[in-house]
């Protein structure tokens, strides 16, 4: 990636900054992508002479413990299973003798014909498989900005542009323990469009900008609660060294698991600040800063989502999000609809944005280079109409 170097002590030098994606959360947030758990059931009704169904669920139906085993239904009490007549306390049979009569009664049993939904946030492989979560994206990120009085211009308007490919690929080394590595490849445009010039400054960035390793433990999951504590580390190429904690806790009611979240980012910096920075190829940078003065940033987010079967195919997330990102706070809603036609193969299509964001009325300080100069600092600029967005689609393998 294209990179100014920035020293705020008003130094002639250039330092090198990453942009983050020049956004303020989505390019550090590859983390929170893998998940499982066991979902709700649907009921059918057979008789218990039926054929043996293959399944795999961390919420168990029937206890090998009571006496039986995951394909027959133990009757409570021998009755159930065999009428008999009793001679003895019939007076019509004194009458004609004692005889018994035993016959066999049909047993009707219901079964829960689990299945695994690959959209679930709880997702990750059961021991001895593979998962694979494959996200498309478009990201979009921007605010408006008025200039420092140094400026002629009064203002304008910052854009980042992109368009992702992230691969989480993850194996079972147990049900409960999963290791994952990822990557992601992005397209971006970055954009300064001020109001009263044409001389808007662009630049174009691709590559695989991130790429980490983590392990997810599913360390609670029965008939009701499912929890999940990850942990990932990753490098964002000219930014950063991520290391990342999410933890997840839900409760599994009717066709529904209500969840809460938590996750945390340390961004251990390449270098002394961060922002939305554009450098042309001919050396002319223009630059508002997020911070400065910084080796390192912490994001932490917490929210609220649920997770529901709509019917054997489909399913529906809606999540909520608070987070603060070192130099702003911001709340988003997130929305995702799952089809899946069988056990190993999911679509997830999903859109998420920002309603809330602290950064309107800040002032950043600005900062602009000319030719073979270095960053000199103009004024702080105030931001206003700070937005994010994202639309994507997810395919999920379980194989």
């Amino acid at each position: 990636m294209n990179k100014v170097l920035s020293c705020f002590a008003m130094l002639v030098a250039a330092f090198g900054i990453g942009t983050a994606g020049a956004a303020t959360n989505f390019g550090t947030r590859g983390a929170s992508s893998a998940d499982l758990t066991s979902a709700p059931a649907t009921r059918t009704r057979e008789n218990v002479n039926y054929q043996k169904y293959q399944t795999r669920t961390t919420t168990r139906t029937y206890k090998q413990s009571d006496g039986g085993d995951l394909y027959y239904a133990q009757p409570a009490k021998r009755s159930d299973l065999y009428k008999q007549y009793d001679a003895a306390s019939s007076s019509s049979a004194r009458a004609t003798k004692n005889t018994v009569r035993t016959t066999r009664s049909e047993k009707v049993v219901t079964k829960l014909n689990r299945k695994y939904y690959l959209a679930h946030p709880f997702f990750q492989p059961l021991g001895g498989n593979f998962g694979s979560i494959t996200d498309l994206s478009y990201n979009q990120n921007g605010f408006d900005f008025k200039l420092p009085d140094t400026f002629v211009e009064p203002g304008g308007s910052w854009k980042s542009e992109m368009f992702s490919i992230k691969e989480d690929f993850s194996y079972g080394i147990t049900d409960r323990v999963a290791l994952v590595v990822m990557g992601r490849f992005d397209m971006a445009d970055y954009e300064y469009d001020f109001d009263e010039t044409d001389a808007d400054s662009k630049m174009s960035d691709d590559g695989l900008n991130v790429y980490g390793i983590g392990a997810q433990w599913r360390m609670i999951d029965n008939t009701k609660w499912i929890a999940t504590a990850s942990a990932y580390y990753q490098h964002q190429n000219d930014f950063s060294n991520n290391f990342v904690l999410d933890l997840k806790a839900g409760y599994k009611v009717a066709r529904s698991t209500i969840y809460g979240l938590a996750r945390g980012w340390y961004l251990d910096l390449d270098e002394n600040s961060y922002g939305a920075i554009v450098q042309e190829s001919g050396g002319d940078a223009f630059y508002i800063a997020y911070d400065t003065d910084a080796s390192s940033a912490l994001y932490v987010e917490g929210g609220l989502g649920v997770f529901s079967v709509l019917n054997e195919d489909w399913t529906l997330n809606v999540e909520g999000i608070f987070g603060n990102y070192d130099w702003h706070n911001q709340a988003s809603v997130k929305a995702a609809l799952g089809w899946q036609p069988n056990d190993w193969f999911a679509l997830n299509v999903y859109a998420k944005t920002s309603f809330f964001d602290s950064a309107d009325d800040k002032s950043l300080k600005t900062y602009m280079s000319t030719v073979g100069g270095a960053l000199n600092y103009y004024g702080d600029s105030k931001i206003d109409n700070s937005n994010e967005m994202s639309l994507g689609a997810q395919v999920i393998l379980h194989f």
